[in-house]
């Protein structure tokens, strides 16, 4: 990228414009709370899916939040007296925030979006005009170095991040900062990379106005800026991880064949993590004829570290195809020209035996042990973000079960974790139900089928009695052999913990 393009974006190195623009927008509510406010749900909505009709028709008034939502957001050109009121102009066209329009309009020259933080933070990401939310209509077709602003994935990949305190944390291409804004809360140091000199240039841009601490920003691909000796507590990226038979767009095309580079990430992702770090990624993976594709994930995990690998959603070739087409704007030019990149991409599947794509999310955590976890499963249901907590406790969980044998684990004392239900199974009239059914209303929202056995066991814990203190007054309830039933249950008393029906208690 030259220096001529980066010089169409607003400077970087001038914190001080970037404070006064902050309090200017702050002091105009120009926040996630306000748009919500002055536009209505509706517009507000449809405003994060890039249409804007609803938005122009809720700003037609000359207030100093309308003026600012039809600058920043609609890239409409608003009268300079207008604007003079609301922010310092003069310094924000100097700084290239904004351009003079004719002879008494001016424009912006970036998308700045606001954003809420977890902790009720008023945060503004910036991206390049028109690529607010994602390149849905073919942004990425006109210039394949933009960048995107919050989409679905960014979001997504924030809310399930591990948010403890760290040292030292890493977000590999960066784009528009979003994730090295999230990590800035609960890091001390940040760094940032990107293959994309653009991106690492608004995410500098990102940091400053949202009153974040500047990053430490490199250019190169995904672990190339990092030098050997550098290792992290956490590591997050969410990649361009789209497989397509060519790297056409760079925010989101990761120019190495199927999914290579999301492979590559993961796998090269242990030796950059801390003893108890965490490395977390969205990313695709092919299902392959003839192969398992949990097995194809249990390969990519490197040694010494657990693994918690989330399938959200499975795309045969043509729905996955079709998808990353429209995201182009490819099916909006000629048939002809569409067609033939269809059947292109319907070639590449062919030829490495792909039927379908997955999409999830991937967790790693450094342990070094001898006997790591791995656990690969598919889970499209809905879930409760944000999951940093629920992540970070399910590996406590794997801790406490690898170190706990069965005999143990009889020893223990549980409690039923908060918001579980149990729903009885049935026919209609029938004295005793088919099955019995535990259900999370928190976090992943999981639900699990118990026997009687484990129904009654679940009921009763509430951490005063030890997990083989209640088989026994169970299997003198049911008639059982309390030994029997001691061998056969820990299994299932494992499985409860795991998936967090159950809590260690001590």
């Amino acid at each position: 990228m030259s220096n001529s393009t980066l010089s169409t974006l607003p400077a970087s190195d001038r914190p001080e414009v970037a404070a006064r623009l902050r309090d200017a927008l702050l002091g105009a509510a120009f926040t996630a709370d306000g748009l919500l406010e002055l536009l209505g749900a509706p517009a507000y909505a449809a405003l994060a899916r890039s249409e804007t009709v609803p938005a122009l028709r809720a700003t037609r008034g000359d207030t100093p939040l309308e003026t600012l939502v039809r600058l920043f957001l609609l890239q409409q050109p608003v009268p300079h007296a207008r604007v003079a009121d609301v922010l310092p102009v003069a310094a924000c066209v100097e700084d290239g925030w904004l351009v003079s329009v004719g002879t008494d309009e001016v424009a912006a020259t970036v998308d700045v979006r606001p954003y809420g933080g977890p902790d009720g933070e008023d945060w503004f990401i910036v991206s390049d005009l028109g690529c607010a939310v994602g390149g849905v209509g073919g942004i990425g077709s006109r210039d394949e170095g933009v960048v995107l602003g919050v989409g679905g994935a960014s979001t997504t990949l924030a809310g399930i991040t591990v948010r403890t305190p760290v040292s030292a944390a890493l977000d590999l291409g960066t784009g528009s900062g979003i994730q090295a804004l999230h990590a800035a809360r609960h890091a001390t140091r940040v760094t940032a990379t990107d293959l994309n000199p653009r991106a690492l240039h608004i995410t500098a841009l990102t940091l400053a106005l949202s009153g974040a601490p500047a990053a430490d920003l490199r250019e190169g691909s995904l672990f190339e800026p990092v030098r050997d000796d550098e290792t992290y507590e956490l590591i997050v990226s969410n990649p361009p991880f789209v497989i397509s038979p060519g790297a056409r767009l760079t925010y989101r095309d990761g120019g190495m064949g199927g999914d290579d580079l999301c492979r590559s990430l993961v796998q090269q992702a242990g030796d950059r993590l801390r003893e108890g770090g965490f490395a977390q990624f969205l990313a695709n993976w092919q299902h392959v004829e003839g192969e398992d594709w949990q097995d194809r994930l249990r390969s990519w995990v490197p040694r010494g570290c657990d693994a918690w690998i989330v399938q959200r959603e499975v795309q045969d070739v043509t729905q996955y195809a079709e998808l990353w087409l429209r995201d182009a704007g490819d099916h909006q030019g000629d048939t002809a020209a569409y067609e033939a990149l269809y059947d292109a991409w319907l070639d590449e599947f062919e030829a490495r035996k792909v039927k379908a794509v997955g999409f999830g999310w991937i967790t790693l955590r450094r342990t070094g042990s001898d006997a790591p976890s791995i656990t690969v499963e598919e889970w499209p249901h809905p879930v409760e973000q944000p999951l940093g907590d629920t992540v970070r406790e399910h590996f406590d969980r794997v801790d406490y079960l690898r170190a706990h044998d069965d005999a143990a684990l009889l020893a223990a004392h549980f409690r039923l974790a908060p918001e579980i239900i149990q729903e009885q199974v049935g026919l209609p009239g029938a004295e005793d139900p088919e099955h019995v059914v535990l259900r999370q209303h928190r976090g992943m929202r999981r639900a699990t089928k118990v026997d009687t056995v484990g129904a009654g066991f679940a009921g009763v814990c509430d951490g005063t009695l030890s997990a083989g203190r209640i088989l026994d007054a169970i299997a003198q309830l049911m008639g059982e052999d309390p030994v029997l039933l001691r061998d056969r249950t820990p299994a299932q008393i494992r499985l409860l913990v795991e998936q967090g029906f159950l809590e260690p208690v001590g």
